[in-house]
């Protein structure tokens, strides 16, 4: 165990810290409350399959994963992955989705699928579509005689194209790649999948962040059907 700030923390492997910018209500609330521990047995679990995924899939990648638990009362269930200063991958999930949680499937899936979005470098890969749809749209405005105000606008718009553009393809890849590490890791991402089924569909739209919820079980279903 890991004692960071007032707070106690499980680290529950030397390759992953497993912390709580929040802070838990206090350390008996999480060493008492199932839901979390089942948590981090999905840690301990999935976080070294990740590691090796990732270690074999790229060169030169930080993957040492940091995962954190954000268990402010105000957030919705989510989970994300991001990079630190240093280049280093987190992913955190809110209290609230560890809670809602149906089983430990569902929970493993969530966490190969952020850790593949890291292992993929869908963040350097989206920035690279943002910057270069908003030179292209600066570009356009620019031929087309509009001011600078009009350029400033039109490069924000690019930006905000090129970054969403590949997004649906993204999380595709991750749903594949999070089938692959969670089935590694000794769970059914089939299963794991089901929680697509409660969330709100977002369907098809143009330039959406998501496809639409069928379609990524599909392709977990096919992904896990072919290993």
């Amino acid at each position: 165990m890991k004692l960071i700030g007032a707070f106690l923390l499980f680290c529950v492997l030397a390759a992953c810290d497993v912390g709580v910018p929040g802070g838990l209500p206090s350390a008996q609330t999480q060493i008492t409350d199932e839901r979390v521990l089942r948590f981090m047995r999905v840690v301990e679990t999935v976080e070294p399959v990740a590691e090796k995924e990732c270690r074999a899939r790229t060169r030169g990648v930080n993957c040492n994963f940091t995962i954190f638990i954000d268990n402010r009362a105000d957030q919705p269930p989510n989970a994300f992955q991001t990079l630190d200063r240093q280049g280093r991958p987190i992913v955190a999930f809110t209290l609230s989705l560890i809670a809602d949680a149906r089983n430990e499937d569902e929970l493993a899936f969530v966490l190969g699928h952020e850790t593949a979005h890291h292992i993929a470098g869908h963040i350097s890969r989206q920035q690279q579509s943002a910057a270069a749809a908003a030179v292209v749209f600066a570009g356009m405005a620019t031929l087309g005689g509009a001011d600078e105000a009009a350029v400033k606008r039109a490069r924000e718009i690019g930006a905000q194209f090129g970054a969403r553009r590949f997004s649906k393809d993204f999380e595709l890849e991750a749903d594949a790649l999070g089938t692959i590490i969670a089935a590694r890791a000794g769970y059914d991402p089939v299963k794991g999948a089901a929680f697509f089924r409660r969330i709100p569909d977002p369907g098809d739209r143009f330039l959406g962040t998501h496809p639409p919820n069928a379609e990524r079980i599909e392709i977990v279903r096919r992904t896990a059907a072919a290993m």
